[in-house]
């Protein structure tokens, strides 16, 4: 299994960051995309990539935090990116529902960090919160040009299959395994194909650990719900799960 959104790099973790790698492989989790979410943890997540063969990262600012977007930190993600451990451009996207910084700041930062990694030939990964239309407006300008996530998908069915009519994927956590979640549907029905699965730890974390600090091993409880769902077995849906990680993010063509 792949945990394709982790932030391991968290202060929550720096009693035992190591243990909760190790515990990962042990779970069958042997691989972990670390999501940086603005400047610092960027930073902290390339480190921690570049520390374990088995990390990879993206660099990116968070919607929250799009007023610090500037030209001397878009120069230094270009400069990452160069780097193979860097898989991805994220975390991007619009939230609404915060509102931590203006709207048209946000749209211009996804815009903007949306063009970079058209230009650096990466994936995204995409936050959206309470701005589902404005997101698949402007990433429907991008169909055909560019690739990602829209990770903890929000939406619905409908507009899962119009992300995936994109060329883009959605990631499933946690929150699938909550009693009447709407993304179950989403497990139930949304394109195969077209889905990872992800912790977001040390957030949304699973039953039945739910209430505890969530942790990149308990990608299993997301995999075993998906199949549930899916009336499949856990080995066909990590299967199918794990080649649609390795593919949008070439984990297999640059690493082997």
């Amino acid at each position: 299994m792949i945990d394709t959104h982790c932030h391991i790099d968290f202060p929550d973790f720096d009693h035992d960051r190591e243990d909760v790698i190790v515990q990962a492989v042990e779970f069958g989790v042997d691989r972990l995309i670390n999501i940086g979410t603005d400047f610092k943890s960027s930073r902290r997540s390339f480190a921690l990539a570049n520390s374990y063969e088995n990390i990879f990262c993206t660099v990116g600012i968070h919607p929250h935090d799009s007023k610090i977007l500037n030209p001397k930190f878009l120069a230094e993600m270009e400069t990452m990116a160069d780097n193979p451990k860097v898989v991805g451009i994220g975390e991007i996207g619009l939230d609404y529902y915060r509102d931590l910084s203006p709207r048209d700041i946000q749209r211009k930062a996804f815009i903007t960090q949306l063009d970079l990694a058209i230009n650096l030939d990466l994936p995204v990964v995409i936050h959206v919160r309470e701005a589902m239309e404005d997101a698949l407006k402007i990433i429907g300008q991008y169909a055909g040009k560019l690739q990602g996530v829209l990770h903890c998908f929000p939406g619905t069915v409908e507009e899962a299959d119009r992300v995936a009519n994109m060329g883009f994927h959605i990631s499933v956590n946690g929150v699938m395994t909550y009693k009447n979640s709407k993304m179950q549907d989403l497990g139930r029905e949304a394109d195969l194909d077209m889905m990872l699965i992800e912790t977001d730890c040390p957030y949304l974390t699973p039953i039945p650990h739910r209430g505890k600090r969530n942790v990149p091993a308990y990608t299993k409880f997301v995999c075993v719900k998906l199949a549930e769902l899916r009336e499949m077995s856990m080995a066909e849906i990590d299967k199918i799960t794990t080649r649609n990680a390795e593919k949008l993010f070439r984990l297999v063509e640059i690493f082997g």
